[in-house]
């Protein structure tokens, strides 16, 4: 007696709808934090007193602010997505490495927790790139290419799609 193939098939549309929802909820937390850093909004600190508190160059606090900011557009949008989401590794390995880590892990403590969670989010979405509900097709040619293509998206989801043999076992 055969037994049915366990393994789900999971629809195209059901991923590139999660990924939507992914890139909202990291997008707003990086479009409201580059918000405070540079433009001082939400009470926040603005980028030379950002800087100020990592004793950084105010440079430093308007490369944070614009990385954030702008990476969470991407992120948002899903135009230029790959580029915005190495802008946010980039920032949350900094923020992990320089802010969070002597705290510990436990977010409510200061630690590595939630920055950690958004660094692979971004990272997660730099790997499978923006789905198909993005604002990256309407991106002119040029700028399309700048999407740091990666056939590994393309790949998984052909496999994911891909029916399953099925086992059968004799009784």
């Amino acid at each position: 007696m055969g037994s049915p193939s366990l393994a789900p098939v999971q629809s195209s549309s059901r991923i590139d709808a999660a990924l939507l929802v992914l890139r909202i909820a990291s997008g707003i937390v990086f479009l409201y934090h580059g918000s405070a850093i540079l433009f001082g909004t939400f009470g926040g600190p603005g980028p030379q007193k950002f800087a100020a508190f990592l004793h950084a160059p105010a440079v430093v606090g308007y490369l944070v602010g614009l990385a954030q900011f702008l990476g969470g557009w991407a992120i948002l949008l899903g135009a230029l997505l790959r580029i915005g989401a190495v802008c946010i590794i980039v920032v949350m390995l900094g923020a992990i490495f320089i802010v969070h880590l002597p705290h510990g892990f436990d977010v409510s403590k200061g630690g590595v927790e939630f920055a950690l969670t958004e660094l692979l989010i971004a990272l997660a979405l730099l790997l499978t790139g923006p789905g198909r509900y993005s604002f990256s097709n309407v991106l002119p040619g040029r700028l399309r290419n700048l999407q740091l293509t990666s056939g590994l998206a393309e790949e998984t989801q052909r496999q994911t799609l891909a029916p399953s043999p099925s086992i059968e076992r004799s009784s």
